[in-house]
């Protein structure tokens, strides 16, 4: 058996993480709007910074805007949810008027 000497005498090259922490959130927060019931997620995006969510888009009713911060703050990992969704339907509308 032959043995060589190490030819690389440079520093070795980090491994750099697959998926980024935030990337991990954004998409277990994407899945659990998605499989909620009570809102219609797909005009919903989901950005991380950190450990806060950011939630942004449409939706129709102000029950959904509600209900997808409620399942944003669900998620393990998640401290802090700034809810930035617009209601675009009938319930924004504030009754009697």
């Amino acid at each position: 058996m032959v043995f060589k000497h190490q030819q690389f005498h440079e520093t070795p090259p980090e491994i750099e993480i697959e998926f980024p922490a935030h990337a991990v959130l954004e998409g277990a927060v994407s899945d659990a709007l998605a499989s909620a019931g009570g809102i219609e997620a797909t005009d919903v995006a989901v950005t991380a910074s950190g450990s806060t969510i950011t939630l942004t888009g449409v939706v129709a009713r102000q029950q959904e805007l509600a209900r997808a911060e409620e399942v944003a703050r669900s998620v393990e990992g998640v401290t802090e949810v700034k809810n930035d969704i617009k209601v675009t339907g009938d319930d924004q509308m504030p009754r009697g008027i």
